[in-house]
C-alpha cells in the first residue's frame, strides 16, 4: 500500500508542477524567471480557468495523498 501511495504522490506532484508552470500568462519562459509581465489582471476564461481548477484539485489531491502516506507509514 506504501508503494502506490509513494507512486501516486510522485506522479501527483508531477503533475502538479507542470500545471503551476503552464499558467505563466503569455510571459513565455520570462514568466518563469521571474521577468515583469505587465502586471494586468484579467478574468481566467476557457482553458485559463480549467488549468486553474485542474491546480487546485491536484494540490488537494497532494495533501490528502501526503497525509494518507504519514498515516500509513506511521
Amino acid at each position: 500500500m506504501e508503494l502506490y501511495l509513494n507512486i501516486a504522490l510522485i506522479i501527483t506532484s508531477i503533475a502538479l508542477i507542470v500545471s503551476v508552470i503552464l499558467q505563466s500568462k503569455g510571459a513565455g519562459l520570462g514568466g518563469l524567471t521571474g521577468a515583469d509581465t505587465g502586471g494586468i489582471f484579467t478574468a481566467r476564461r476557457g482553458i485559463e480557468k480549467t488549468l486553474f481548477r485542474v491546480t487546485i484539485a491536484l494540490s488537494i489531491l497532494f495533501f490528502i495523498l501526503s497525509v494518507a502516506t504519514v498515516i500509513v507509514t506511521g
